[in-house]
């Protein structure tokens, strides 16, 4: 009698905790709910087999949806098994309004690992984010197309007064004046190129092979080399025969920068290279010099605009500090990326990455 009294209180106890542990959960599910519900981001948590189980007070004017928000549910089907196959998804979408709105729709697994512990999808609104980016992208390319016929001039003039003066104090002046000209010029050109850059959805696509594009920005620095005492080499295996669907004129750009900054810090008598190859499905340029490196407290920071490692020596040099900007972006305008990699007093290598060219694809 004592025993099974005993069973049943411990079973009252059991079912007791049971249920404080219910209510316990049920009322951090309500605080983790309004929490998620204050966000002005909207959340999507969906399970391990991609039925969403919870939107946030944010997320839930785009089920069933009709016209622009249908879009944005649209992308969030799409972006739920992206997920769960372990990768992340991430797209933008404008919807044309009124008002017009420039919507970013993204979507991360949950747990670490491919379809365990479900997704959670954001969608972030990034109008205004968008908006004031072409602001000043407008602002740059008008100012620097104003400037550029008042410092043409002044080169000009510069140039004139050169011709003659005589006294060589003068002539020292007159050519700084030149120089600084010709360096506020290059800086204007710079800026137009970002503004270009920046302002392009979408690059103009051709399947062009991946070595000429490397064999033509090799060509437009090889000068350069030979006047500063250095030689610059393609490393391009011949086998090497892939193609990449991109700007051609963009990418010779980029390349033509990254070759044009590795003369610019190698010291006479040393080599830069340039050298295409396959590497995890993409193609790399690696573009390499044995100069003077960057600082590793630097790498984070070399893609900035202006930003410049050694600025006595890019002054020496006419480096505008905006040329890995211009590469960076047009890295990503491709669906690619920059990265480097680089010792104090050995050199660097800057790998500019580009998906693989697929042939059945349209061009657009």
């Amino acid at each position: 009698m004592r025993r099974g009294r005993k069973d049943r209180e411990s079973l009252v106890r059991s079912v007791r905790e049971l249920g404080a542990a219910k209510t316990t959960a049920e009322a951090h599910g309500l605080r983790l709910g309004a929490a998620l519900d204050a966000l002005d981001v909207a959340v999507v948590v969906a399970d391990a087999d991609g039925n969403v189980v919870h939107r946030n007070a944010a997320a839930r004017p785009f089920q069933d949806a009709r016209h622009g928000d249908a879009v944005v549910e649209d992308l969030l089907e799409r972006a739920i098994p992206v997920a769960l196959s372990g990768a992340h998804f991430d797209e933008e979408v404008a919807l044309h309004g009124p008002p017009r709105r420039v919507l970013v729709v993204e979507a991360r697994p949950l747990g670490g690992a491919a379809q365990t512990g479900g997704v959670v999808a954001f969608v972030r609104d990034i109008t205004e984010l968008r908006r004031t980016e072409s602001i000043r992208r407008d602002f740059v390319a008008n100012v620097s197309h104003e400037l550029k016929t008042p410092i043409g001039a002044l080169g000009i003039l510069a140039e004139t007064i050169h011709a003659q003066v005589t006294d060589s104090a003068a002539a020292s002046l007159v050519d700084r004046l030149v120089d600084e000209s010709e360096r506020l010029g290059r800086i204007v050109d710079d800026l137009l190129d970002l503004s270009l850059v920046e302002g392009q959805d979408a690059p103009s696509r051709d399947h062009v092979p991946a070595a000429a594009l490397a064999g033509e920005a090799l060509e437009r620095v090889r000068a350069i080399g030979l006047e500063r005492g250095l030689s610059v080499v393609d490393r391009t295996p011949p086998a090497v025969d892939v193609l990449v669907r991109c700007d051609a004129r963009q990418v010779v750009s980029a390349l033509t920068n990254l070759l044009d900054n590795a003369l610019k810090y190698s010291e006479p008598d040393s080599e830069v290279s340039i050298e295409v190859s396959v590497v995890d499905g993409r193609v790399e340029f690696a573009v390499r010099d044995t100069g003077i490196g960057i600082p590793s407290g630097e790498l984070e920071r070399v893609f900035e605009r202006f930003y410049r490692v050694d600025k006595a020596r890019s002054r020496g040099t006419g480096g505008t500090g905006l040329g890995l900007a211009i590469v960076r972006h047009v890295a990503e305008s491709h669906g690619g990326e920059v990265v480097v990699e680089s010792r104090e007093g050995e050199g660097s290598v800057f790998s500019f990455l580009l998906p693989i060219a697929d042939p059945e694809l349209p061009l657009r």
